[in-house]
């Protein structure tokens, strides 16, 4: 095995400790393919599923496992055509069985840390769905909220900004600029440092460089 996924099982094991501490169920997928396979196992047939916005769930392939499945029902945000039908694909996910989302960072003690534009995915993430299944790359693993918050707003916003074609400082420079432009992304900084309903919130950690 290769010595960089050596160091990311052990990585996983210590963070899967902390989260069950926290009422939170950890999973560690060596691979993309493994994360698909697991998080597959966890929606059940005949559920509503919803998801946000996410590099992850696209590249993991786990969004693709999602639209392929004909034995749930899948929201999905891409089919609608006004802000009004986009604000409805936002609210229905609080009555989902199933979100599906990654985290911006996690940190080695178990918790995550996520920043967030319009507040849908967080808030989704804090209560409403059912589950939440949250798919995360081990390059969002950091050592503490202090460093998760700089990973998020140096290393995943611009990147994300420049996706989204918004115009911010940091899509500019590369650089946040902790500003409050018009189209900042980073209008909530939600920690979730326990999760109320035990294993309401399950971590798919993949041994794999996901997203931003």
């Amino acid at each position: 095995m290769h010595p960089k996924q050596i160091f990311y099982e052990k990585q996983a094991a210590t963070i899967i400790r902390h989260l069950e501490k926290r009422q939170m169920q950890g999973f560690y997928c060596p691979t993309c393919q493994d994360a698909v396979t697991t998080a597959m196992s966890l929606v059940a047939s005949d559920t509503t599923v919803c998801f946000g916005g996410s590099m992850t769930l696209l590249e993991s392939g786990v969004l693709n496992a999602l639209k392929a499945r004909t034995d749930i029902t899948l929201t999905d945000r891409s089919h609608a055509k006004t802000p009004e039908e986009i604000q409805m694909v936002y609210r229905s996910a609080f009555q989902a069985d199933t979100y599906f989302m990654s985290t911006n960072a996690i940190t080695l003690d178990g918790q995550l840390v996520n920043i967030d534009g319009n507040g849908n995915r967080v808030a989704a993430l804090i209560y409403g769905p059912k589950q939440v299944i949250i798919v995360a790359g081990m390059n969002k693993a950091v050592p503490t909220v202090e460093d998760a918050v700089r990973r998020v707003r140096n290393t995943a916003t611009p990147p994300n900004c420049v996706r989204l074609n918004l115009d911010t400082p940091c899509a500019a420079s590369g650089a946040c600029a902790d500003c409050l432009s018009e189209h900042c992304i980073c209008s909530q900084i939600v920690i979730t440092r326990r999760s109320r309903s035990a294993n309401r919130i399950r971590v798919l950690l993949v041994g794999e460089a996901l997203g931003y």
